[in-house]
């Protein structure tokens, strides 16, 4: 039974490499380019969801880093935990989820991803603030009523 007023969670990990690039999936299901992650299972803690939504869309193991925004899909009531994560491990796998992965620069990302999703990406490679707070309509950034 659904109802009309809950959410759910997910989480992403922005991978970053030592050339300040981040890794971007392609969906197998819509081809979307994305930050790999997903929804959290009822019971599992957001960092275990995490490591085990990255590792099964690409193959890496990682570490999360910092977590680098909180997004709200209005439309759906999704809302997201985007960290940026370093690789410690594994090696990257093509997956019943993910078709191809890039390595990207920041001019790459806007060029590939929505708006609503290169924004997480975007505001994980940049290091000079805290954690982003936003809202979309699943493709484009909604601007907030109240500013922070």
């Amino acid at each position: 039974m659904t109802h009309p007023n809950s959410h759910s969670v997910s989480v992403a990990g922005v991978i970053i490499d030592d050339q300040g690039r981040a890794l971007l999936t392609q969906r197998r299901d819509n081809d979307h380019w994305e930050a790999p992650g997903g929804v959290l299972e009822l019971n599992e803690d957001i960092t275990t969801g995490l490591l085990r939504e990255v590792e099964e869309e690409t193959g890496l193991q990682v570490e999360p880093v910092a977590l680098t925004g909180v997004y709200k899909n209005m439309t759906r009531g999704i809302v997201a935990l985007v960290f940026r994560c370093k690789v410690v491990g594994g090696h990257i796998t093509e997956t019943d989820e993910a078709r191809a992965f890039r390595w990207v620069t920041a001019d790459e990302v806007r060029a590939l991803a929505t708006e609503a999703f290169a924004v997480r990406v975007l505001d994980a490679m940049h290091d000079d603030h805290g954690p982003a707070v936003r809202q979309h309509d699943g493709a484009r950034v909604i601007e907030s009523e109240t500013p922070m």
